[in-house]
């Protein structure tokens, strides 16, 4: 690396972005890797405190940050993940299409652990959407040895990708709202209005809703008819609780489904109940998703919407970071519900 006056470089070739901070109006690149210094340029970079340039020469085995930059993204980045050019040595990663943000933790933490590597991510299983920065890389110097971004290649080829978007899919979803209360005109179903809203917000079709007594054989049947109708999801609402006229958990059972669990280490939303009868998720949700705006059920039906087949552990795991603590206004999924 050369240290050269200011005034003295005139024609020569930088080998790093300059950045220009101008407090609360402008930070990024005044001056680009590669560009040639002019006359005209002098003024501008004593203004920016520049009063010298150092321009580099690589060495044997050394790689520049633009160029490292782009190597560990294309490694580190799989499907549905989009790459920018490199600014100020770093390449940011951008979602290709609306979808659920996948992170490999165990081998992003290898790659990070190798000196002067940065990786920086989201939070896995966050809800993303088309053109959206979801992580960056760079190197920490302008120059580092070829060797540690060839390792970071390296553990990727092995291992995996670290970082991709699983689309969702438009999915059939039948309904079943339970309850004496509501089957019998008591009171106005609210559930129903609720549901509409989410399948709308994530561009889903209801085949229909269907209303069950406390009865479990109907709400069995129910689900049943859904699933001849063509639904591919069931949702069941309300009589999720261990009072014994919720009955919603022994209808979900009685269709012969396989239970994932019954209860969840989430609030809003323990007594939520996941299902699969043969490929079809049913999940049943207490009565909290009529007048919490985010809850158990959101943090799993993205995972639904995606094809994955959500197991026990996945469930589990959710505790950490399974705590809302009802912001207003809501900011999710931009917050710490359901992240770990």
């Amino acid at each position: 690396m050369k240290k050269i006056k200011t005034e003295d470089s005139i024609g020569m070739v930088l080998g790093h972005d300059l950045t220009k901070i101008v407090p609360g109006e402008f930070k990024g690149a005044a001056f680009k890797k590669g560009h040639i210094i002019t006359q005209t340029d002098i003024d501008t970079l004593k203004k920016m405190g520049k009063d010298h340039i150092y321009i580099f020469e690589l060495g044997e085995g050394q790689i520049h940050e633009d160029e490292a930059a782009v190597t560990m993204a294309e490694s580190a980045s799989g499907k549905g993940i989009t790459l920018t050019e490199p600014s100020e040595g770093k390449v940011s990663f951008v979602a290709a299409y609306n979808g659920l943000l996948k992170i490999n933790r165990n081998i992003l933490n290898k790659v990070n652990s190798i000196e002067h590597v940065s990786m920086a991510v989201m939070h896995n299983n966050t809800e993303v959407k088309k053109g959206q920065i979801v992580a960056g890389t760079r190197i920490i110097p302008l120059v580092t040895q070829r060797a540690r971004v060839e390792e970071v290649q390296k553990i990727c080829q092995q291992e995996g990708k670290i970082i991709y978007v699983e689309p969702f899919k438009r999915l059939k979803v039948g309904v079943v709202i339970t309850g004496n209360e509501v089957y019998y005109g008591r009171i106005q179903d609210k559930f129903a209005p609720v549901i509409k809203e989410k399948m709308e917000y994530y561009d889903c079709d209801i085949v229909d809703i269907l209303y069950a007594p406390d009865d479990a054989e109907i709400i069995k049947q129910s689900i049943l008819e859904l699933i001849s109708q063509g639904a591919d999801t069931i949702v069941t609402a309300g009589g999720m609780s261990v009072d014994p006229d919720d009955v919603t958990p022994e209808g979900i059972r009685s269709t012969g489904a396989d239970v994932v669990s019954y209860g969840a280490p989430v609030l809003p939303g323990a007594m939520f109940m996941l299902a699969y009868l043969n490929h079809i998720p049913i999940m049943g949700i207490p009565a909290c998703g009529m007048y919490h705006r985010t809850t158990v059920f959101d943090l799993i039906f993205i995972r639904v919407l995606t094809g994955e087949k959500v197991k026990k552990e996945d469930i589990s795991e959710l505790g950490y970071g399974g705590f809302c603590t009802h912001c207003k206004p809501c900011n999710y999924p931009k917050c710490s519900f359901g992240k770990a």
